[in-house]
């Protein structure tokens, strides 16, 4: 069962339905018209707009909701999933929401956070596509409470699905995510917000290329921004630092230290698409 029919849900149904992983997928939304939508596309077998009736028979539940919306949900769902049945989610945040639900959910029923890094800074149904996660990585987050069925059993999910699987802790994805996710659609909100109306007529495509993610929801991001705010601070004061490097360096005409580290982001960006 997918709660959250947006972007990641629906791929996430299409892949589901497409590498046959599951005899049924079932699809729940607010809205009616949403899970006929759905249907049509191939993301869901049926639908139902009671969580409780989606959850009931459902071997794994996953939350594909924004993340404010995670926790109480779960809550929900837990009560009526049945015993040995899996809640899992696709939070760009996991430490509070791991800390809030594994282990304290109704006995027999338990939590496993996941976070596959796909996406676009599209939304909806409408941009959802089956093949959406076929060279993502999606980190698994495990800790000393997270029961080792549950654990084998999300990650058996997500093996066909995406490229590369990570377990790891909650608290290093949010460290990690921080600096290499949250931190750079700060940047590229503040560099659209930092250009003049009259800049903005004249943009080049680096620029566009440079601030796609601020066009993603702010409604969404707000509440992953928040939620993480205490390792993007940090991520943030090394991001000024070396924004200070750059500035002191330009400042003084130093073009032997200036090319040093432009060679250096060079040659690690460059690295990254060998991987």
């Amino acid at each position: 069962t997918i709660v959250g029919l947006g972007l990641i849900g629906g791929s996430l149904g299409m892949a589901i339905r497409r590498k046959q992983l599951a005899h049924e997928v079932v699809g729940v939304s607010r809205r009616a018209a949403t899970i006929g939508q759905a249907k049509r596309r191939g993301a869901i077998d049926r639908g139902t707009t009671s969580l409780e009736d989606g959850a009931r028979e459902a071997d794994v539940v996953v939350l594909a909701t924004p993340v404010d919306l995670i926790v109480p949900l779960a809550k929900r769902a837990a009560r009526a999933m049945r015993h040995g049945a899996i809640a899992t989610d696709v939070g760009s945040t996991k430490g509070a929401i791991v800390r809030t639900l594994e282990g304290r959910l109704p006995n027999g029923v338990a939590f496993v956070g996941a976070h596959p890094l796909a996406g676009s800074e599209q939304r909806g149904l409408a941009a959802a596509r089956p093949d959406l996660f076929d060279s993502s990585l999606c980190v698994i987050t495990a800790t000393r409470r997270t029961p080792r069925r549950a654990l084998r059993m999300i990650r058996k999910l997500w093996q066909p699905l995406a490229r590369r699987i990570l377990v790891m802790d909650p608290s290093a994805h949010d460290r990690l995510l921080a600096a290499v996710s949250h931190v750079p659609h700060l940047v590229a909100f503040s560099l659209v917000n930092a250009a003049t109306p009259r800049e903005l007529r004249m943009v080049p495509p680096s620029f566009l290329d440079a601030t796609r993610v601020a066009k993603s929801d702010p409604d969404l991001w707000d509440d992953i921004l928040l939620g993480n705010h205490a390792e993007i601070l940090r991520a943030m004061a090394r991001f000024e630092a070396s924004w200070r490097a750059l500035r002191t360096t330009l400042a003084l005409r130093d073009r032997r230290a200036l090319a040093r580290l432009l060679r250096r982001a060079n040659t690690r960006r460059r690295s990254l698409n060998a991987r």
